[in-house]
């Protein structure tokens, strides 16, 4: 007959509760980490664009601390064209006099910080402040960029 039964030369009988010997495998899987590192890069790759202020302006020179805060500062900026952004819309001096109050309605305390390209005449920058300051704002700053030490024309640091 044909059904009979093969068993392994083995010994131990190789049925069904017999012993199997393996070896650990010492491998270290790093498809999941791999998987994360890349959600993580996309993630980064977003977010750091929308992090920074679109308009460009070259800023002058300081060597002040910087100024923090805990909520989101309104940003008005003057490019080295004499335009004007708030945030990165542009807006002639009476259409952002009108934004201005409206958002100081809305929130009273809110802080404004003004960016101008050194290039821009002094006089613009006084005149853009005095709509700020007009809008109802009181908490106005100036924002520059952070002079390297040891370089001609920067301040020393104080020790």
């Amino acid at each position: 007959m044909a059904g009979g039964v093969i068993q392994s030369s083995r010994g131990g009988g190789g049925g069904k509760f017999s012993r199997r010997r393996h070896a650990p495998i010492a491998d270290i899987n790093v498809t999941p980490m791999v998987d994360v590192m890349l959600v993580l890069l996309v993630i980064f790759m977003i977010t750091a664009p929308l992090l920074q202020v679109g308009v460009p302006v070259d800023l002058p020179k300081t060597s002040a601390q910087q100024v923090g805060g805990k909520d989101e500062p309104l940003v008005v900026s003057l490019n080295s064209k004499d335009e004007v952004f708030l945030g990165e819309t542009k807006f002639e001096l009476p259409e952002l006099a009108a934004k201005l109050k409206a958002v100081h309605d809305e929130k009273p305390d809110q802080r404004v910080f003004i960016r101008g390209d050194k290039s821009i005449q002094y006089g613009r920058m006084m005149e853009v402040m005095g709509v700020v300051i007009d809008s109802g704002f009181r908490q106005l700053g100036l924002l520059g960029e952070q002079a390297e030490q040891g370089k001609p024309g920067t301040a020393p640091a104080k020790k």
